[in-house]
């Protein structure tokens, strides 16, 4: 019988060490958001004094526990997708079973959310390296000019080392992030103790007064408030790493604790010298300790810049997967891990995104207007989804209660989204920008490859019927096997076809293989795949990958074989035929039918290689080519 998670023995070491690992990977985000929450926050108060501190600091407590403690790290974490979180597994956990006009609109809110992720991945990095590295003014005021290049040569070598994997430098993440909270929560307790009376901000009534006395300021300040919880979505995206327990404790354990501290000892700083508001992290610590400080926060900055980075992969990883996104080159960096991926075009262009950003807009403060739009729109995207797949889990007087509760949290992420698109003249227009591209580039493929497949399929023989007439009047058989690569499960693939046509020749056996997606993140070997048998040499295999895996054909094929010898499947005498489609755009439409199937079309022209994507050795497989017009 295995140990209780809180016994000693191996449980308790895995227990511990799924801790420390959530530390470095899922909280690197909001746990460097101290660094320009409060500076943001307040720094357009003319003059501050305690009503706006107490109030402010009030607020953003309060909103902590209630969107980050009570709705992820609680509520949301339930929604899980066989174990998996994130914005587009919990979209296929709400489309499952679903169709029509209502399945459509959760894909869409899946789209938007996961469109808004990478504006968000684009800001995380430029935000985090340049507020870290602007700790140097306080310095010296002559090291200004240096922030930017200083950022820019970070940010270059971060990019750069992601080829090389996270496998060695993941086991130091969590430790830093532990004494990065150890060090910032101790800061602020030193300055809590020096000004108690800012403790007084723990009574939800300094925030309620706070809102009363201005709604309109106090609606304004959402906007900015809300950088302190930019990491809560990764928490949730990140669940399948760690599991719900690990990420449970670190938030409660060491995360919350040490922010609080933080954000109340830089209010407590702020009520003995409202002059601090020019850096109040910083000016936390006393002067023979800030360059240390400066160098942790730059590390620290650093691993939240590589989650928000890695979690850029793995969201495009599952998008492709999905069917949502053309097929990509994706490299694993670790013979351990499965989800430590490399994906070269991804990297290149982020790193471009990022740099851009660092270059034009020069401090974490300008960057801080850009900032909330996607995080809060992802949320907003979360809890419209949430209230597909919590509910239906619960009857009678519990589901009213999941209701009433995600209906709380809908208004408040709808508060803090229509706050922040008050941003949008000031650098919100950035991640929208972002997000709506992506969303058409995403929607944009998904419809065009149902396009497609409703087009093939109109024009494609029923696999059983050809078979039979194949078995009937055989062609000339040649020694080995065909595996015909298929799109349309019991259709005949246009490969064979033109085999037929041009070749006029048939192995001796023939595998029709149709790949697909499962709707949960893992698909395990028993459920691999279906065979059927079609005829006395023909057999139709359906197989299935989660989509967090990896389609490998040749492992799939090599199962088979093992399972069923009757099928040959030796390597040196198997051939794989595949289609490749060129679209052609019908030029006599309009212009606004006709751009999107052009931009299908260049997408689908800049897809990676089926037989790379399929890991199939290439000097096995016959393409044949046909034109389809769209």
């Amino acid at each position: 019988m295995s140990a209780e998670p809180n016994s000693s023995g191996p449980a308790s070491s895995l227990g511990k060490a799924a801790l420390i690992g959530a530390l470095g990977v899922v909280y690197g985000d909001i746990g460097t958001s101290p660094l320009y929450t409060l500076r943001a926050s307040l720094t357009e108060y003319p003059s501050l004094g305690p009503a706006q501190i107490l109030g402010v600091l009030s607020l953003l407590f309060w909103l902590l526990m209630l969107v980050v403690s009570l709705k992820y790290v609680t509520l949301v974490l339930r929604a899980d997708n066989h174990g998996e979180g994130g914005t587009l597994a919990l979209m296929e956990l709400a489309a499952r079973g679903r169709s029509g006009r209502k399945r459509m609109v959760l894909v869409v809110l899946g789209l938007i959310g996961a469109g808004l992720f990478y504006g968000d991945s684009m800001i995380t990095p430029a935000i985090s390296v340049l507020s870290a590295i602007e700790g140097i003014d306080i310095v010296s005021h002559t090291m200004d000019p240096w922030v930017v290049p200083v950022a820019v040569v970070i940010i270059v070598a971060l990019f750069m080392a992601q080829s090389h994997g996270t496998s060695v430098i993941g086991k130091l993440f969590g430790p830093i992030m532990a004494l990065w909270f150890f060090c910032i929560g101790g800061l602020g307790a030193w300055r809590i103790v020096l000004e108690p009376q800012i403790l007084q901000a723990l009574n939800p009534m300094w925030a309620v007064e706070f809102v009363l006395h201005g709604p309109w300021v106090a609606f304004l300040m959402l906007g900015a408030l809300v950088l302190a919880m930019t990491g809560a979505e990764t928490l949730y995206a990140d669940m399948g790493h760690f599991g719900r327990p690990a990420i449970r404790r670190a938030w409660f354990i060491v995360v919350l604790p040490g922010l609080v501290l933080c954000y109340f000892g830089q209010g407590a700083l702020l009520l003995a010298d409202p002059t601090a508001i020019r850096n109040p992290f910083f000016l936390l610590a006393p002067s023979w300790l800030l360059l240390p400080l400066v160098g942790l926060a730059t590390i620290a900055t650093i691993v939240a810049s590589q989650a928000v980075i890695s979690g850029a992969f793995s969201v495009t990883r599952q998008a492709v997967q999905l069917g949502l996104w053309p097929r990509m080159d994706i490299q694993h960096t670790s013979a351990k891990e499965e989800g430590q991926i490399y994906m070269p075009r991804v990297n290149q262009l982020l790193c471009v995104a990022v740099l851009v950003l660092v270059v034009g807009f020069e401090s974490s403060e300008n960057l801080a207007q850009a900032y909330g739009f996607a995080v809060t729109g992802t949320m907003l995207m979360t809890s419209l989804l949430a209230f597909s797949v919590l509910p239906r889990r619960s009857t009678g007087v519990r589901r009213a209660l999941w209701m009433l509760l995600l209906s709380v949290f809908l208004v408040l992420d709808i508060l803090l989204f229509s706050s922040n698109t008050l941003k949008i003249v000031d650098g919100g227009w950035l991640p929208l920008v972002v997000g709506v591209s992506m969303f058409t580039l995403m929607l944009t493929w998904k419809q065009g490859r149902d396009k497609m497949h409703t087009t093939l399929a109109g024009d494609q023989q029923p696999l059983k019927d050809f078979v039979e007439a194949i078995e009937q009047y055989p062609p000339v058989r040649v020694p080995g096997t065909a595996v015909f690569m298929s799109m349309i499960v019991d259709t005949v693939p246009p490969a064979l076809l033109h085999n037929l046509k041009h070749n006029k020749v048939l192995h001796e056996q023939v595998l029709f293989l149709n790949v697909q997606s499962a709707d949960k993140p893992y698909v395990s070997f028993d459920e691999r795949y279906k065979l059927e048998r079609l005829g006395r040499s023909s057999w139709q295999v359906v197989a299935q990958w989660g989509f967090k895996q990896e389609p490998n054909v040749p492992q799939l094929l090599e199962l088979l074989a093992q399972e069923h010898p009757e099928v040959n499947l030796d390597p040196m005498l198997t051939s794989y035929f595949l289609s490749r489609q060129t679209i052609i755009v019908v030029r006599r439409l309009p212009f606004r039918m006709r751009w999107r199937r052009s931009l299908f079309a260049f997408m689908a022209r800049n897809a990676s290689r089926s037989t790379r994507f399929y890991k199939i050795p290439p000097n096995r497989v016959v393409e044949m080519g046909m034109q389809l017009e769209l």
